[in-house]
């Protein structure tokens, strides 16, 4: 089985709609998206048309904090995202607040467990940065019967962390399109990066394939034309600085 692992879209439909087609290209057997489906961008309506459309063909999906902040947006805001999540919210039907409602924080299938977050407490929505982050989260994932592999996103970044031999968690820097091997004999933590708003200083989106039979995780870096996201982005009145952070990728 070839999963495809998109996480952190941000409503940015043009992202999304060109990780889909490469993911397909890529022979991608079956979709997860891992949270924050919505926020910062300006076509949230298309972009949860698109995964729910995907759901109802058997994609998993999980929720984000964004996607917490769009169900209910706080009445007092302490970031930009926050301060935007009630026009996310209006932006969105019923049946679309309902599913985002309703969506788990975890999903586990098989030797996979996806989280947005972290598996010690993902309703805490704290973020992998480092390995002493990662490895609480890949404690908390090995103590569940079968899981080898964690797949999150949150922090718009690809990384991949795993155990050694002595047991001590190693970090690795993937490259884009180069398999990486990843033996079930280890345990396993990804952050597949973001679809809809890289951060690492390159705007090209960010998604991941896993392959199961090969035991190989393959992160991608997909071009789209993310100036028509950013023009989006300003013609919706959101504020510039998401605009801006899409076209230099930062």
């Amino acid at each position: 089985m070839r999963l495809a692992l998109l996480s952190d879209i941000h409503a940015n439909l043009q992202a999304l709609d060109a990780c889909l087609a490469h993911a397909q290209a890529q022979g991608a057997d079956q979709l997860a998206f891992l949270g924050d489906l919505v926020g910062y961008g300006a076509q949230p309506r298309a972009v949860m048309q698109r995964v729910m459309d995907r759901a109802a063909q058997g994609a998993l999906v999980i929720k984000g904090n964004h996607d917490e902040l769009a169900v209910q947006p706080p009445a007092i805001h302490k970031s930009l995202g926050e301060a935007t999540a009630r026009w996310t919210h209006d932006q969105l039907d019923e049946a679309q607040l309902a599913f985002l409602g309703a969506l788990p924080l975890t999903l586990q299938r098989d030797r996979i467990l996806l989280v947005h977050a972290t598996v010690d407490n993902p309703g805490a929505w704290r973020y992998v940065y480092d390995a002493p982050v990662a490895e609480l989260s890949l404690q908390a994932a090995s103590e569940l019967d079968g899981v080898r592999y964690v797949f999150g996103g949150h922090v718009h970044r690809q990384s991949l962390y795993y155990r050694g031999a002595d047991r001590r968690l190693i970090s690795f820097a993937p490259t884009g399109g180069v398999p990486v091997p990843v033996s079930p004999h280890r345990h396993w933590l990804a952050t597949i990066g973001s679809v809809g708003q890289p951060r690492d200083g390159n705007p090209r989106a960010m998604y991941a394939l896993f392959d199961s039979t090969r035991a190989q995780l393959t992160f991608h870096r997909v071009a789209y034309d993310h100036h028509a996201a950013a023009a989006a982005v300003r013609r919706a009145g959101l504020p510039g600085f998401f605009a801006d952070r899409l076209e230099l990728g930062r």
